[in-house]
């Protein structure tokens, strides 16, 4: 008998989640996140969920990891020490940017400091044309020159960037092979091997990334391997890639930037399984945890994918889920600000202190503290009964820190922390919605992670969205998604190249050397040849504009003929996002993407067996709702989730306690339990 294991590292707590591969049985656990070595609180979360289980180590047959290492190393600007080689006359173009500006109005924003200083930046005599023709061979004298002021400087790694070098990188190669040679010990990042496309600064900016990060992901992820085989486990891990894929701990290596969401992103593929399981195509995801909560949008049962994102200020162009971050979780920082306001966030208290309520040492007032003082979390004990809370502490809290810098009731301070929050992620919302063409009333709300419960039904009906769907595990989903995914790495080049039906012959020359590429890859991670399939896409715009609009295209429609497919594709995608198109418009096509596909096997979600008797609650208590015409205190029905079965309908208002997470369902709202054990919720009350 054999098990799966997914492993999710969050700022509050590290979830695990462990999948029977015989029949399915699916069993969860938390820990407590260890920030300064998040490998103690994974291998300590494996450790207590195999015991509770009486597991033997032998029996894991598989191992994913969703790390935030990357991010956090961005954030904390705890990254390697990093050098810069680039053609000469563009050492400065780290600082001077692009003409994009996040604040364009505000005079005093100010740009994030490059990741590497200006005395790490070295020129290299040597230049490409447009077309990538060698204009001026490279001058190795500079070059090596360059790789030795680096090395003195006591440098851990080198990005090497130079112009035109997607189109040719023989000069790119010729720099990488003299630092190997001459600093074998350095991490190397080129950007013809990370991102091989146009666009100068982007390319730029996402290769001296992933240098960056190189050496503290590449620590880490020897640190993890090393515990997961000290501990007996016999298979090596498989970590998560921002693109919702994940890939072998080897392989990301070279390319650590590519984990750089990869917690958020497995719970984005977790709920693209629920859509195909459930009916529900259109999605938006809700991830709410004690430090963050990420939206993203499903669209006809397919999550959207960003070929740039900014991460921490910086451009990074590669395929990540377009996920939303926005500072909002459980242990998110109540205050007033200077001008009178209440503010909730970004800061978090994280899981040390945490919040007042968890009695750790925390004195700020938190949305879980206002969630506690509501009655909307239980007042006694959460985690299953694993951990206790003070409600003394939580009022202290908001009574020093709100009350007695405002004119603020306690009672009108804790209802206004659930408001102000709300509000923030009810925009973050509307911005992957209303903002890009989609209007939320055609959708379904997924809500996870361990804080998402308590808010869900209060923004969907803030955002008439007609229902939302809940998980059996909800604090513990990203850790599931690890263990629905498959292998999946991208690869891309660039090539302007007027539209035409003639054109898609050098299009399918395009993709068939990407294949290339992609074959090798499945074939370092052993994918059987019946299980491989591979996706592309070409980036098209007209002729003239500045960004490119992703297409899908199949692999048969890479003929003339298929071409009148393919512009009708563009045509409707650019009048949805842009409210128009230009039907006799001349089109470009700009990139080629190619994602290639290892299917793996998966946990199931199984129907339950159980028939409804009729849900009985296990306790009342009185609750306070905003989020009501008449604003009170209301007799509210509790109820332990194991109870509920499906079949069960429920009218509100109630709570629904279990280990990973509360869920709340206000007054006039109904729920009901589906044939998989999901919580489906009726915003408006009425029955579907």
């Amino acid at each position: 008998m054999g098990y799966m294991v997914g492993v999710d590292v969050g700022g509050t707590f590290t979830d695990v989640t462990l999948v029977d591969s015989g029949n399915g049985e699916i069993k969860n656990h938390k820990v407590s996140s260890t920030p300064d070595d998040p490998s103690r609180a994974i291998m300590q979360g494996i450790r207590e969920i195999l015991g509770m289980n009486d597991i033997a180590v032998e029996d894991v047959q598989y191992l994913a990891h969703g790390t935030t290492v990357a991010t956090n190393a961005l954030i904390e600007r705890k990254g390697a020490v990093t050098g810069l080689i680039v053609t000469e006359g563009f050492r400065d173009l780290l600082e001077i940017g692009r003409q994009t500006r996040p604040s364009l109005y505000n005079f005093f924003a100010e740009k994030p400091e490059p990741v590497i200083s200006g005395n790490l930046r070295f020129e290299v005599n040597e230049r490409l044309l447009a077309n990538g023709e060698v204009y001026r061979a490279i001058d190795e004298e500079s070059l090596h020159k360059a790789i030795y002021e680096l090395k003195e400087k006591g440098v851990e790694a080198i990005a090497v960037c130079f112009l035109f070098s997607y189109l040719n990188p023989e000069h790119e190669k010729i720099a990488v092979e003299a630092i190997k040679k001459q600093f074998p010990e350095v991490f190397v990042s080129a950007s013809h091997e990370i991102v091989p496309e146009f666009r100068e600064y982007s390319r730029l900016s996402t290769t001296t990334l992933n240098a960056y990060l190189g050496p503290v992901m590449k620590n880490y992820m020897e640190n993890f391997l090393n515990s997961v085989k000290e501990y007996g486990i016999p298979v090596e891990p498989y970590i998560t890639q921002s693109n919702g894929g994940i890939i072998s701990i080897h392989e990301s290596v070279s390319s650590p930037l590519r984990t750089a969401v990869s917690g958020p992103a497995a719970g984005v593929v977790a709920a693209k399984n629920l859509a195909e399981l459930t009916g529900y195509k259109n999605m938006i995801t809700f991830d709410m945890g004690g430090t963050s909560a990420d939206f993203s949008l499903i669209e006809d049962g397919e999550p959207k994918i960003s070929m740039e994102r900014e991460v921490e200020g910086f451009p990074a162009r590669i395929p990540m889920l377009d996920i939303h971050a926005c500072g909002a979780g459980g242990g998110s920082i109540a205050y007033i600000d200077k001008g009178g306001a209440l503010k909730v966030g970004p800061e978090s208290a994280g899981s040390t202190p945490g919040p007042a309520s968890y009695g750790r040492g925390g004195t700020k007032p938190t949305v879980t503290d206002a969630n506690v003082l509501l009655g909307r979390l239980n007042p006694k004990e959460i985690l299953g009964g694993r951990m206790s809370l003070d409600m003394e502490a939580a009022e202290v809290a908001i009574k020093e820190h709100i009350c007695d810098h405002s004119q603020l009731t306690l009672e009108e301070a804790t209802a206004g922390i659930i408001s102000v929050v709300n509000a923030n992620m009810s925009r973050a919302i509307r911005l992957i919605s209303i903002q890009k063409g989609h209007d939320p009333r055609e959708f379904t709300l997924v809500s996870f992670g361990g804080a998402g419960g308590l808010h869900c039904s209060a923004l969907a009906k803030e955002l008439n969205i007609p229902r939302v769907l809940i998980p059996p595990s909800p604090g513990t989903f990203c850790s599931l998604g690890l263990l629905v995914t498959d292998v999946r790495t991208d690869y891309v080049s660039s090539s302007l190249l007027e539209a035409s039906p003639e054109g898609m012959i050098v299009v399918t020359d395009q993709f068939e050397k990407l294949k290339e590429e992609g074959i090798k890859l499945l074939d370092k991670e052993n994918i059987p040849e019946s299980k491989r399939k591979y996706e592309l896409v070409i980036d098209m715009r007209f002729k003239g504009q500045n960004y490119e609009i992703p297409i899908p295209v199949e692999w048969e429609e890479l003929t003339p003929f298929g071409f009148s497919t393919l512009n009708k594709r563009f045509q409707e995608q650019h009048e949805k996002i842009y409210g128009y198109a230009k039907k006799e418009g001349v089109l470009e096509f700009v990139n080629y993407r190619l994602t290639a596909v290892g299917q793996l096997p998966k946990a199931s979600f199984n129907k339950s067996t159980k028939t409804s008797n009729g849900a009985t609650p296990r306790d009342t208590r009185q609750v306070y709702f905003t989020e009501v015409d008449e604003p009170g205190y209301y007799e509210t029905k509790i109820f332990a989730r194991e109870d509920l079965v499906p079949g069960d309908k429920v009218q509100g208002p109630l709570i629904i306690e279990q280990m990973d997470t509360t869920i709340l369902v206000l007054p006039k709202q109904t729920m009901k339990v589906d044939e998989y054990g999901n919580l489906i919720i009726n915003t408006f009350g009425e029955e579907e």
